[in-house]
This record gives structure tokens, sequence and C-alpha cells, in this order.
């Protein structure tokens, strides 16, 4: 069981438990709203995790509706809603971060990433962050808060019980930075020596090959709990879309393994690393 632990997820399962004492209780959710002295808007708000920060009273008013006797059952869901309230470090970044991917990423147990324009996001530099920030035309302030929370999430990677990071991207991420030799050594360097932890898998795809990968980054994220579903992250302007469905899944889980089938494997990536971006060799593209 991971040790961390994020309000996102206890949010999303906290829904998930209301809706299932609901079910038990053989109730509709007029009838729950009804006996619990709530609106049929905030008790829907509530048990499908729109609200995101549900008051106290308002779950115990729900498993009192619902009939839940006092005990171990009834103080573990309003435990759930207590740390359902708590905030993330992120919701501090929240002008740079996605809160709610950071939210899950933080609880994940298993997290599967194909990224063909940028690098993963855990496995960047602070060089990197910073020059990819300027390219988007980033304020200096802006890009000390993006970089500060960027390497504010990658403290994951070094807890006692870190997550299983799968990492798959584009050689293009590293052709993109031949203006900035010392950030390209740099990250290269970081990447070999992060592949090297037991929990890290890195694969690369060639530049110069086509790959199933060409609709865009995602990431799937497994949780170590059951009642957590997996979710499949698409990253869009704004905080990105977000698929829990079985049959959404498997289409991405399908989709991450065809890339890994069509990618260098992890010790032919490392060595493409060495050969071709380090050691001071011209960068190119191909097999070595």
């Amino acid at each position: 069981m991971a040790t961390r632990y994020s309000p996102t997820i206890r949010r999303r399962r906290l829904s998930v438990e209301l809706r299932r004492i609901r079910l038990t209780a053989g109730k509709t959710g007029e009838e729950v709203a009804l006996a619990a002295g709530l609106s049929k808007s905030t008790y829907s708000n509530i048990e499908s995790g729109v609200k995101k920060r549900p008051r106290i009273r308002e779950v115990r008013a729900v498993l009192d509706a619902c009939g839940v006797p006092p005990g171990k059952e009834y103080d573990e869901i309003l435990n759930l809603c207590r740390q359902a309230l708590d905030r993330g470090w992120w919701s501090r970044y929240r002008d740079v971060l996605a809160g709610r991917y950071v939210g899950f990423e933080t609880e994940a147990r298993v997290i599967s990433t194909w990224q063909p324009l940028v690098l993963p996001g855990l496995l960047q530099t602070r060089g990197y962050m910073r020059v990819t920030a300027q390219s988007c035309l980033s304020g200096p302030q802006d890009i000390r808060r993006f970089t500060d929370a960027r390497l504010t999430r990658q403290r994951i990677l070094d807890e006692e019980d870190p997550p299983l990071l799968w990492a798959v991207f584009d050689e293009g991420a590293l052709l993109r930075l031949r203006d900035h030799p010392e950030v390209l050594e740099e990250q290269v360097r970081h990447i070999v020596e992060m592949a090297a932890r037991p929990n890290i898998t890195v694969q690369m795809t060639l530049a110069d090959r086509l790959n199933p990968g060409s609709g865009g980054p995602f990431v799937i994220m497994d949780f170590p709990d059951t009642i957590d579903p997996t979710v499949v992250y698409l990253e869009t302007a704004t905080d990105g879309i977000y698929l829990e469905e079985p049959d959404e899944v498997a289409r991405y889980r399908n989709l991450a393994e065809h890339l890994r089938l069509v990618a260098l494997r992890p010790g032919e990536t490392i060595d493409h690393l060495r050969e071709n971006h380090l050691e001071g060799r011209s960068v190119r593209c191909g097999r070595p």
C-alpha cells in the first residue's frame, strides 16, 4: 500500500463509497437528499464528485439517511471526507500545474507515459524545464514557478516506496535540444542515471521511424487499492481529459504495449543515448 495519499483520490473514493451505500440501502438519490435535508443538486454533486470539498456534516447526514450505523464503516467514510478536504501541495501552483493530474500522480502505484514531443515530466532536468518554458515565451517568474512545481512533483521518485515508472518518449524530444548542447548532455545523463533505478524503465522510439503514438501523449495511472479505478490522462491546453471507462483504458493499454514493442528495448535505449547523444558524438537519427 502506498504511503502517499492524495485528496484527489480520496475525493473520488468518497464518491464511490457514498454511491455504494445508497444502492445498498435501496434508495434513490432524491430519497437520500430529502432524508438528509439536502437539495437534490447538492446531493448529486456530492455523490458524483462535482462538489470537490463536501462538508463533514453533509456526509454525516447522507450516512444517517442511508441507515449506516455508527461504527467502523461510518468512521472510515467520515475520515475519507476529512482527507478529501485537505489541500495538496500542488494547490500552491495551480497557475502552472494541472492540479487534478498531480493529485492522481501523487498516489499512483504504476505510471505509464508516452511522450512524442517532450520528455516525460518526471525525468526532466531543471535546465530542460527552463529552455522549454522559455520556448513558450514565459516570463522569468513563471519559469521559476514552473520549474519549482515540476521538481517538487519529481520527489515521489525519491520516496521509500516510489511508484513504478515506465516512460516511453520519442528521440525528437532530444533532437530539439541541438541548440542547447549543455542542456542536452545534462538531460541525457540524467535519463541514463534514472533508468538505472529498479522502479524506472525508459524506452525511446527513433525519430526517423513511424510509430503508433502519433495521436498524442498520454499517461496511464494505476493505483494500489483496487477500489480506485485506473485513470488515463490526455493532456490539453487546460487541465486535460481523464478517462476511466474500462474500454477506454484497455484501448490505451493496448497502445502502450504497441509502443513498447516498436521502441528500442530498455538496454538498447541506454546504449543509443550514450552512443548518439553523449561523449561528444554528433546527434543523428537511426539505429546505432
